[in-house]
């Protein structure tokens, strides 16, 4: 008779274990695609602090230029025509922003030999781990002296 009574108990303990175990392993999928996703935000970031240098790097360079304003671009700026040595190094700078940061964009900033240099780009595939209304736009500012 105790044998009948435990006939299908086993199937009931095998679905349980796969249901536990598809459980864990959607977990360890999910916290996976987050790590990606994170991944490339940290390597954003490390794009910008990089082109803020390079920026910097290029107004040490020509540094009579800058200390009169001819680095000076607002955010929503076109790059200048041209082939003088400023407007060639902004020039390539916001094509390299626009090449790596997505909707990238950049303005620099000038307070007597205080340079300030924001870069911006979206990052909108974060928005769900972001606090609401935080907005999808990140910024990077960089302080220099020349």
């Amino acid at each position: 008779m105790n044998k009948r009574r435990q006939q299908g108990v086993t199937l009931i303990e095998v679905l349980v274990a796969v249901l536990i175990t598809a459980t864990g392993v959607l977990g360890a999928a999910a916290m996976q695609l987050n790590a990606v996703k994170f991944n490339q935000a940290s390597t954003t970031r490390s794009t910008a602090v990089f082109l803020a240098n390079d920026l910097s790097d290029r107004m040490r360079a020509n540094r009579a230029d800058a200390l009169v304003g001819r680095y000076d671009l607002a955010i929503d700026d076109d790059a200048p025509t041209g082939t003088e040595i400023y407007k060639v190094d902004i020039q390539d700078w916001l094509q390299e922003i626009a090449r790596r940061l997505p909707a990238g964009d950049a303005s620099i900033a000038r307070d007597n030999n205080n340079f300030t240099i924001t870069i911006q780009w979206d990052e909108s595939r974060l928005s769900k781990t972001r606090e609401v209304g935080a907005g999808d736009n990140q910024t990077f500012v960089f302080q220099t002296r020349l």
